[in-house]
């Protein structure tokens, strides 16, 4: 149940949305940006590590929502399970791994990162452009994870998710930009 009283039983972020149109504007704007623009990342890499970070946040809203978009791009819907519980045996691209420890430690001890993280990155073979948009991936769902979670909103029904995430692949994350009939 959420915790403030403007917000029903089933709310979404879309209803934050609607709360606050002016601050959230740019929010998705700058979400589009980070999981659709241009980046050596595929949209399905992004959306993994969202999925990623929401789950060792524990978000629930974020890690099932950000799991069924992952999937919408064709990752396996197990593999990101498997990660948060054992990382060096899931069937990841090896190159993709140090990335992952990267936001891993970005998302649990911040203050401990160092060079040799991105070091690690570097020598998976990862531009220093692409560890930059892990960072900002990262970045962004730490933050929804604790807007979502601070609010009290209850995690979607997986169906709810998959439509969703059809729905942000279709149209993407600027809510300024869906078709008039799909704005909140």
């Amino acid at each position: 149940m959420p915790f403030f009283g403007f917000l029903n039983a089933d709310a979404t972020m879309i209803d934050l949305w609607r709360r606050h149109p002016a601050r959230l504007l740019a929010l998705g704007k700058y979400t589009e940006s980070v999981m659709r623009g241009p980046s050596s990342l595929s949209p399905a890499e992004r959306e993994l590590i969202a999925a990623y970070v929401s789950g060792l946040n524990q978000c629930r809203y974020c890690h099932g929502a950000h799991k069924a978009f992952a999937v919408a791009h064709g990752v396996d819907p197990d593999l990101i399970e498997i990660m948060l519980t054992d990382l060096d045996g899931a069937r990841v691209e090896p190159k993709l791994k140090p990335l992952l420890r990267y936001c891993r430690k970005l998302t649990e001890a911040p203050a401990r990162l160092t060079a040799a993280d991105v070091a690690a990155a570097r020598q998976a073979g990862w531009p220093e452009e692409a560890i930059e948009d892990a960072v900002h991936v990262a970045a962004i769902f730490n933050f929804y994870n604790r807007l979502m979670d601070g609010h009290g909103i209850a995690p979607r029904s997986d169906e709810a998710n998959r439509a969703r995430a059809a729905f942000i692949k279709q149209y993407g994350y600027d809510f300024s930009a869906y078709p008039e009939a799909a704005r909140p």
